[in-house]
Protein backbone atom coordinates (compact mmCIF):
# COMPACT_ATOMS: atom_id res chain seq x y z
CA UNK A 1 0.00 0.00 0.00
CA UNK A 2 2.94 2.48 -0.75
CA UNK A 3 3.53 4.47 -3.28
CA UNK A 4 6.95 3.17 -4.32
CA UNK A 5 9.40 0.59 -2.71
CA UNK A 6 11.41 4.07 -1.47
CA UNK A 7 8.75 4.61 1.06
CA UNK A 8 7.49 1.06 1.57
CA UNK A 9 8.03 -0.36 5.53
CA UNK A 10 11.19 -2.86 5.74
CA UNK A 11 9.94 -6.38 5.95
CA UNK A 12 11.42 -6.50 9.75
CA UNK A 13 10.32 -3.40 11.25
CA UNK A 14 6.99 -4.39 12.75
CA UNK A 15 8.94 -7.37 14.57
CA UNK A 16 11.67 -4.85 15.39
CA UNK A 17 9.77 -2.28 17.08
CA UNK A 18 7.93 -5.20 19.34
CA UNK A 19 11.34 -6.18 20.46
CA UNK A 20 11.84 -2.83 21.78
CA UNK A 21 8.75 -2.07 23.32
CA UNK A 22 6.39 -3.31 26.10
CA UNK A 23 3.22 -3.25 23.56
CA UNK A 24 2.79 -3.58 19.81
CA UNK A 25 -0.28 -4.44 17.86
CA UNK A 26 -0.60 -4.75 14.58
CA UNK A 27 -4.24 -5.64 12.42
CA UNK A 28 -4.83 -9.06 10.37
CA UNK A 29 -6.86 -8.82 7.37
CA UNK A 30 -7.34 -12.59 7.84
CA UNK A 31 -8.26 -12.39 11.36
CA UNK A 32 -11.82 -13.58 11.07
CA UNK A 33 -15.50 -12.20 9.96
CA UNK A 34 -15.61 -8.61 9.85
CA UNK A 35 -19.44 -7.01 8.34
CA UNK A 36 -18.19 -4.53 5.65
CA UNK A 37 -19.93 -1.98 4.16
CA UNK A 38 -19.28 -0.63 0.52
CA UNK A 39 -20.08 2.78 -0.37
CA UNK A 40 -19.54 3.69 -4.01
CA UNK A 41 -20.12 6.46 -6.03
CA UNK A 42 -21.85 6.40 -9.38
CA UNK A 43 -20.32 9.32 -11.07
CA UNK A 44 -16.99 8.14 -12.95
CA UNK A 45 -18.99 5.02 -12.22
CA UNK A 46 -16.85 3.03 -14.96
CA UNK A 47 -13.81 3.36 -12.29
CA UNK A 48 -15.74 2.92 -9.18
CA UNK A 49 -17.21 -0.42 -10.27
CA UNK A 50 -13.33 -1.44 -11.09
CA UNK A 51 -12.81 0.12 -7.52
CA UNK A 52 -15.54 -2.87 -5.86
CA UNK A 53 -14.73 -5.50 -7.91
CA UNK A 54 -11.44 -5.27 -6.24
CA UNK A 55 -12.83 -4.56 -2.51
CA UNK A 56 -14.61 -7.47 -2.93
CA UNK A 57 -11.82 -9.51 -4.24
CA UNK A 58 -10.10 -7.84 -1.19
CA UNK A 59 -12.10 -9.04 0.83
CA UNK A 60 -12.87 -12.31 -0.35
CA UNK A 61 -8.98 -13.32 -0.71
CA UNK A 62 -9.29 -12.71 3.36
CA UNK A 63 -11.83 -14.68 4.04
CA UNK A 64 -15.28 -12.52 4.53
CA UNK A 65 -18.20 -14.33 2.73
CA UNK A 66 -19.45 -11.71 0.18
CA UNK A 67 -22.67 -12.38 1.03
CA UNK A 68 -22.28 -10.34 4.47
CA UNK A 69 -20.69 -7.37 2.41
CA UNK A 70 -23.60 -4.09 1.99
CA UNK A 71 -23.15 -2.05 -0.38
CA UNK A 72 -25.37 1.60 -0.74
CA UNK A 73 -24.74 3.90 -3.76
CA UNK A 74 -24.41 7.65 -4.10
CA UNK A 75 -24.52 9.92 -6.66
CA UNK A 76 -21.07 11.16 -6.09
CA UNK A 77 -18.03 11.55 -4.28
CA UNK A 78 -19.07 14.67 -2.51
CA UNK A 79 -22.27 12.43 -0.92
CA UNK A 80 -19.53 9.62 0.39
CA UNK A 81 -19.00 10.82 3.80
CA UNK A 82 -22.98 11.00 4.86
CA UNK A 83 -24.00 7.82 4.45
CA UNK A 84 -20.60 6.03 5.05
CA UNK A 85 -21.02 7.79 8.19
CA UNK A 86 -24.78 6.27 8.67
CA UNK A 87 -23.60 3.50 8.13
CA UNK A 88 -20.82 3.43 10.51
CA UNK A 89 -22.95 4.75 13.54
CA UNK A 90 -25.39 1.59 12.34
CA UNK A 91 -23.53 -0.75 14.64
CA UNK A 92 -24.15 -3.61 12.03
CA UNK A 93 -20.63 -3.32 10.16
CA UNK A 94 -16.92 -3.46 11.85
CA UNK A 95 -15.82 -1.05 8.92
CA UNK A 96 -17.27 1.05 5.99
CA UNK A 97 -15.58 1.60 2.50
CA UNK A 98 -15.54 4.73 0.60
CA UNK A 99 -14.90 4.07 -3.04
CA UNK A 100 -14.85 6.73 -6.15
CA UNK A 101 -12.83 8.70 -8.15
CA UNK A 102 -12.38 12.69 -8.41
CA UNK A 103 -10.53 13.38 -11.66
CA UNK A 104 -8.92 16.90 -12.19
CA UNK A 105 -10.93 19.05 -14.70
CA UNK A 106 -10.82 22.41 -16.36
CA UNK A 107 -12.75 23.95 -12.86
CA UNK A 108 -11.59 24.23 -9.39
CA UNK A 109 -14.49 21.10 -8.62
CA UNK A 110 -11.32 18.87 -8.37
CA UNK A 111 -10.35 21.29 -5.36
CA UNK A 112 -13.90 21.23 -3.48
CA UNK A 113 -14.85 17.54 -4.00
CA UNK A 114 -12.05 16.01 -3.33
CA UNK A 115 -10.57 17.71 0.20
CA UNK A 116 -14.15 17.89 1.21
CA UNK A 117 -14.83 13.86 0.53
CA UNK A 118 -11.60 13.08 2.20
CA UNK A 119 -12.51 15.67 5.49
CA UNK A 120 -16.09 13.98 5.95
CA UNK A 121 -14.85 10.09 5.58
CA UNK A 122 -12.17 11.26 8.22
CA UNK A 123 -14.99 13.01 10.61
CA UNK A 124 -16.69 9.95 10.22
CA UNK A 125 -14.52 7.80 11.24
CA UNK A 126 -13.03 9.73 14.12
CA UNK A 127 -17.11 10.45 15.49
CA UNK A 128 -17.87 6.89 15.06
CA UNK A 129 -14.70 4.79 16.17
CA UNK A 130 -15.39 2.64 13.47
CA UNK A 131 -13.12 2.55 10.41
CA UNK A 132 -14.33 4.63 6.94
CA UNK A 133 -11.43 3.81 4.58
CA UNK A 134 -10.63 6.53 1.81
CA UNK A 135 -11.22 4.19 -1.22
CA UNK A 136 -11.14 7.14 -3.40
CA UNK A 137 -8.99 7.95 -6.24
CA UNK A 138 -7.91 11.48 -6.58
CA UNK A 139 -6.14 11.78 -9.87
CA UNK A 140 -4.83 14.02 -12.82
CA UNK A 141 -6.28 11.82 -15.71
CA UNK A 142 -9.00 9.07 -16.58
CA UNK A 143 -5.78 6.83 -17.45
CA UNK A 144 -4.17 7.52 -13.90
CA UNK A 145 -7.45 6.03 -12.41
CA UNK A 146 -7.69 3.76 -14.63
CA UNK A 147 -4.21 2.48 -13.74
CA UNK A 148 -4.93 2.48 -9.93
CA UNK A 149 -8.08 -0.17 -10.82
CA UNK A 150 -6.86 -2.13 -12.88
CA UNK A 151 -6.68 -6.40 -11.52
CA UNK A 152 -5.35 -8.10 -8.54
CA UNK A 153 -4.01 -6.87 -5.51
CA UNK A 154 -2.41 -3.43 -7.03
CA UNK A 155 -6.28 -2.08 -7.25
CA UNK A 156 -7.13 0.60 -4.78
CA UNK A 157 -10.34 -1.24 -4.03
CA UNK A 158 -8.42 -4.16 -3.01
CA UNK A 159 -6.31 -2.25 -0.89
CA UNK A 160 -8.68 -0.42 0.89
CA UNK A 161 -10.60 -3.47 1.73
CA UNK A 162 -7.80 -5.22 3.46
CA UNK A 163 -7.17 -1.57 5.12
CA UNK A 164 -10.90 -1.94 6.73
CA UNK A 165 -10.12 -5.72 7.90
CA UNK A 166 -6.51 -4.31 9.22
CA UNK A 167 -7.93 -1.93 10.95
CA UNK A 168 -11.31 -3.20 12.33
CA UNK A 169 -9.30 -6.37 13.76
CA UNK A 170 -6.77 -3.97 15.34
CA UNK A 171 -9.23 -2.01 16.93
CA UNK A 172 -10.69 -5.22 18.65
CA UNK A 173 -7.53 -5.93 19.88
CA UNK A 174 -6.68 -1.92 21.42
CA UNK A 175 -8.16 -1.69 24.83
CA UNK A 176 -11.61 0.21 24.73
CA UNK A 177 -12.29 3.91 24.65
CA UNK A 178 -12.58 5.44 28.47
CA UNK A 179 -15.99 6.40 29.19
CA UNK A 180 -16.55 9.70 29.61
CA UNK A 181 -16.76 11.00 33.52
CA UNK A 182 -20.18 12.28 34.72
CA UNK A 183 -20.31 15.75 34.76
Amino acid sequence: MTSSDATALSPDAIDSAAARVGVSQVGDAAAGEARVALVCAKFNGGITERLLDGALGGLEANGVKIATVSVAWVPGAFELPLVAARLAESGVVDAVVALGAVIRGETAHFDFVAGECASGLQRAALDTGVPVVFGVLTTDTVDQALARCSGGVANKGYEAAVTALEMADLLRKLPAPASSPAH
